[in-house]
């Protein structure tokens, strides 16, 4: 008798997989900068782009004469994907109290929460990342001391200038002004009470600088906090994601499609992911399980396309 496949011996709920694959969490914003590419295969090719598109070409030819040629190749290293895997318990008791309550759908908030713990996963994955200093040239990053953090309001600290700085590096090294600006948390709760900042406040009619002032301010697509944070195993101690660093970046914001599109890094995620497998119920626990499987890998698909600012605030 041949052996089962793993496909076979996977049974999947399609629709607990359809609330898995919706769900988005707020307070994630790896997408920002690492935008979801689902792919058929768990390895392949890194989609990266080379500086082709800004190169001048000698294109006149003579009668007679070989046309010229250009060759467009969109590999730089190799992804492979990690598969991670979870399961949401649910005790019966407490279905049993949502039933007779006003309707609570026990199931899928199961399902959500089981994916936002794997988001988290995901986010502090991402945030490694980007927030890797070695990964950068030394015109691509930034750190910040003293007087020049973000946090001194004596007035010598350049929060636009530097974004400014950082935009034109990008531009400079592909082309593409940076679109996206990514604030730790508390970078931000400092940069809304910059004397710059307030001072920019004054002509919009508004008292406290959102996001979207902040982009209009920086001149960008958009500026995104992230406001995530993880705690240590005994859940004692908590620390934010995103640190006290800023990711000036060009990212793709639409569709991936065009392979020769330059973007600071993408997340490959296998088609159909995250999955849901079929529930079962334990005896010994008392609780239906629901099994939740990712198979994903963020990857920096070009550190041009971004710049770091190290303790951007003290």
């Amino acid at each position: 008798m041949p052996q089962m496949t793993l496909s076979q011996a996977r049974v999947v709920d399609p629709v607990l997989s359809i609330v898995a694959q919706g769900y988005k969490n707020s307070a994630m914003v790896a997408e920002a900068l690492f935008p979801r590419v689902p792919v058929a295969l768990r390895a392949g090719n890194i989609i990266s782009f080379g500086k082709e598109d800004f190169m001048l070409y000698g294109t006149a030819r003579s009668p007679g004469e070989n046309t010229k040629r250009v060759q467009f190749g969109y590999t730089n290293g190799t992804y492979g994907l990690v598969d991670y895997s979870l399961e949401g318990q649910l005790p019966i008791e407490n279905m049993q109290e949502a039933q007779n309550g006003p309707g609570i759908d026990m199931s899928g908030m199961t399902v959500r929460k089981t994916v936002g713990i794997m988001d988290l996963r995901l986010e502090k994955q991402a945030a490694d990342i980007a927030r890797t200093a070695g990964s950068y040239a030394g015109s691509n990053k930034i750190t910040l001391s003293g007087t020049g953090q973000w946090s001194d309001y004596t007035g010598t600290s350049n929060p636009i200038g530097v974004v400014e700085t950082a935009k034109e590096a990008v531009r400079a090294a592909i082309g593409k002004r940076a679109n996206t600006v990514v604030l730790g948390a508390l970078v931000m709760s400092k940069l809304k009470h910059h004397p710059v900042v307030r001072d920019y406040c004054k002509y919009t009619g508004r008292d406290v600088a959102t996001a979207e002032l902040l982009a209009a301010l920086f001149d960008v697509q958009r500026v995104i906090v992230g406001d995530a944070i993880y705690s240590n195993d005994a859940g004692t101690a908590f620390t934010d994601v995103w640190g006290k660093d800023v990711v000036v970046a060009y990212t793709e914001l639409g569709s991936v499609a065009d392979m020769g599109a330059p973007s600071y890094g993408y997340t490959y995620m296998l088609n159909g992911y995250p999955q849901v497998e079929e529930p079962y119920y334990d005896r010994n626990s008392k609780s239906w399980i629901f099994p939740v499987t990712r198979a994903e890998a963020p990857v920096m698909a070009s550190a041009s396309a971004g710049y770091l600012v190290t303790n951007a605030v003290a």
